[in-house]
């Protein structure tokens, strides 16, 4: 099976190499596709770098790593994209999107590029898993090698998983990891945003540890008490409309 290997931290990050060689360790045909820059928080966007909206790439060589890779102008949904559609040789058969540097939980991964590039491989009908790592603000040295014996232990589940599902895995930066829970998602991740006026014309937006009293069960409690969680996602759905008033336009 072939696997696009992406992030949103960049074609340099330790993080990427540590999933392609999990990957290759599990016995995956890959393929490295990742931004040329720092991409986090591009959520699922496909805006191309360019402005003549054409993606431009270079082969890279990866430290350790006998795989093709290309660094690409572009937002790791775009990458996921273009590669579900055919291109970087042919179209996976998953999408593995990390490893992040810092943790991906709660809802505000809405706002996640590696959560983006898993969520486009679903809608393009491609399993996909996004891995993450919980290195916090100030956190010590990222343990690289244990996010990968978690993608180890994960990926064979993921392949007995219907067609085009996709999980969220964080995993805790300790030697020490409990075991490895199913958790819902928490209300707010383990870092929000506070928004600081600096004046008339510009505002100033800041990362702020949260202060929400955790919740037991979900990815952020279980991550804080030193398990590595797995969250099944879906990507864009509708609610049901039965019970909603019936729409009245033109009057």
């Amino acid at each position: 099976m072939r696997a696009l290997i992406t992030n949103d931290d960049g074609i340099d990050s330790p993080g990427l190499v540590t999933l392609a060689a999990a990957a290759l360790e599990c016995g995956l045909d890959v393929l490295v596709a990742a931004p040329a820059t720092q991409s986090s928080g591009t959520s699922a966007s496909v805006a191309a770098a360019s402005e003549t909206g054409r993606v431009v790439s270079e082969r890279r060589v990866l430290p350790g790593l006998d795989v093709d890779a290309y660094a690409v102008a572009a937002h790791p949904a775009l990458i996921s994209l273009i590669a579900c559609n055919g291109g970087f040789g042919g179209k996976p058969d998953l999408v593995l999107s990390g490893v992040n540097l810092g943790a991906n939980v709660g809802r505000a991964i809405l706002h996640s590029g590696t959560v983006g590039a898993a969520l486009t491989g679903h809608l393009n009908d491609v399993s996909s898993l996004a891995v993450s790592l919980d290195v916090g603000l100030d956190g010590p040295e990222p343990l690289w090698d244990k996010a990968g014996e978690a993608v180890r232990a994960v990926l064979p589940m993921l392949l007995e998983l219907p067609a085009a599902s996709v999980l969220s895995l964080n995993v805790p930066n300790i030697v020490d990891v409990q075991g490895l829970r199913w958790a819902e998602l928490a209300r707010f991740g383990t870092v929000q945003s506070r928004v600081d006026e600096v004046d008339d014309n510009e505002i100033e937006l800041v990362t702020v540890h949260s202060e929400e009293t955790l919740v037991p069960g979900t990815d952020a409690a279980l991550l804080a008490d030193g398990y590595a969680t797995l969250t099944p996602l879906r990507s864009v759905g509708a609610e049901p409309i039965s019970g909603l008033p019936s729409p009245a336009w033109p009057g």
